[in-house]
């Protein structure tokens, strides 16, 4: 890295200086503020290392004329006479760290290998930002990620294919987004595209909002309503969240996706079809068929092609150019910068409510920003109890038998300690035999 040392020390211009262009730097030294302010001013450094102490010029006006002229441009204050109040200055006026005489020159040398790293992040988040349309983009989907890219490669494959797709997603995840690409990709992106959420209605409106239903057939029909499959008619019809669908509008959608013919509500007049469907769900419908809640061969209707859309946290290398991309629509055309160390944190980041998290937090953190153009890591990402409860439940991941068996396992424990040992009223209060409860303790390895 190209890296501008401001000291008036000698001693630190040498050994320091020396030290860093051993470790491969690119090391332009100087001896005071003014010096460093011209080579600022003159050339574009990725790493300023200032005393804040200096003739001239002091480290705290470097720094802030460096960050003006240079955002990029990372910047560590050193001096020997430390105060909370000139770090925290130090720190709000953008320095990287702040450091106190005496120091180790390898805790400089390792500070610089962490800002080479993130600042190849944050390059790699410019160049993504320019080639997002071009190369990695896919109608209203972004991506790089091997996962994504694999998707955009099925989606072009299925051009000229006209079978039910099952799209299969967490909630957040773009599944609408990929039902639409779908779409504008096939041989009817010339007809209709409708949409309908099956969790938004109950039962009895969900089949009036598929099927329609003639004038007369209930007390408020006052005229007839064409419903969703009729709108869709020589398109593609996207039923969303089909597993909150009931087993009885299932048996129906059935029979209608089989025949390809229907009637209205109310009506005897018979009405063909000509559709194509995308269904999408959140859940596993496999498990759901097991259950009994979702009907086995309405899944096989459904599920000729499926998409298997992954959640955020496993696609990580994507977040730089999803988070390039909400920030051009919600930035007003302001360049809003992500630091390196927020990247890094969001790159970390599980993202439970996936895109649709991602999103809402750079819509938020742009909001609260001000007038400053780097985002903050606290307004991008929030620790809640609801958070940290999504988290624990992504990783606590076990078989019911095994969590069932650790909970009666502690509850044994606990009657246990109340009859302090007795087993005869542990097994009462148990509501199970003394054998029983002697079976358990040594199934549970209980003393």
């Amino acid at each position: 890295m190209k890296v501008l040392l401001a000291d008036d020390e000698k001693s630190i211009r040498l050994t320091l200086g020396d030290d860093l262009e051993a470790a491969g730097h690119e090391v332009t030294v100087v001896d005071d503020g003014r010096e460093a302010s011209r080579h600022v001013e003159q050339e574009r450094f990725d790493v300023l290392i200032s005393d804040i102490k200096m003739p001239g010029v002091t480290g705290i006006e470097l720094l802030e004329k460096t960050k003006q002229i240079s955002a990029g441009t990372e910047v560590i204050l050193i001096t020997g006479f430390g105060t909370v109040e000139s770090a925290v200055e130090a720190m709000k006026l953008g320095a990287y760290d702040y450091i106190l005489k005496p120091f180790l020159n390898e805790k400089i040398i390792a500070l610089l290998e962490k800002i080479d790293r993130l600042q190849r992040l944050t390059e790699e988040n410019v160049r993504l930002k320019e080639e997002l349309r071009d190369r990695y983009g896919f109608d209203q989907l972004i991506g790089k990620s091997k996962k994504m890219l694999d998707i955009f490669h099925l989606i072009e494959t299925l051009r000229d294919n006209d079978s039910y797709i099952l799209i299969q997603g967490e909630t957040g995840t773009g599944k609408e987004l990929i039902a639409q690409a779908v779409y504008r990709n096939s041989r009817r992106k010339d007809k209709p595209l409708v949409i309908l959420s099956c969790s938004q209605f109950p039962e009895t409106l969900l089949e009036d909002e598929l099927f329609g239903h003639e004038k007369g057939a209930f007390t408020d029909a006052r005229d007839r309503k064409v419903g969703r499959f009729e709108r869709a008619q020589g398109g593609t019809l996207f039923l969303d969240d089909i597993d909150d669908m009931t087993l009885p509008t299932q048996v129906k959608l059935l029979r209608i996706l089989q025949e390809k013919k229907f009637e209205r509500l109310g009506g005897e007049e018979t009405v063909s079809l000509d559709i194509r469907v995308i269904s999408a769900t959140k859940a596993d419908l496999e498990e759901a068929v097991a259950e009994g809640t979702f009907r086995e061969d309405l899944f096989y209707r459904l599920n000729v092609l499926r998409i298997a859309l992954p959640p955020l946290r496993d696609r990580p290398e994507d977040i730089p150019l999803l988070a390039a991309h909400f920030i051009k629509i919600y930035g007003g055309g302001r360049d809003y910068r992500i630091p390196p160390a927020v990247l890094e944190a969001m790159i970390n980041y599980p993202w439970p409510g996936n895109v649709r998290e991602l999103e809402n937090a750079i819509e938020r953190s742009i909001a609260l920003a001000g007038r400053a153009r780097n985002l903050k890591k606290e307004h991008i990402i929030r620790s809640s109890t609801t958070q940290s409860r999504t988290v624990a439940h992504l990783k606590d991941l076990r078989p019911l038998k095994e969590v069932v068996g650790e909970s009666e396992m502690m509850h044994i424990k606990n009657v246990l300690k109340h009859t302090r040992g007795q087993k005869g009223k542990a097994a009462e209060i148990l509501g199970i035999s003394r054998k029983n409860l002697w079976e358990k303790m040594r199934e549970y390895e209980v003393e």
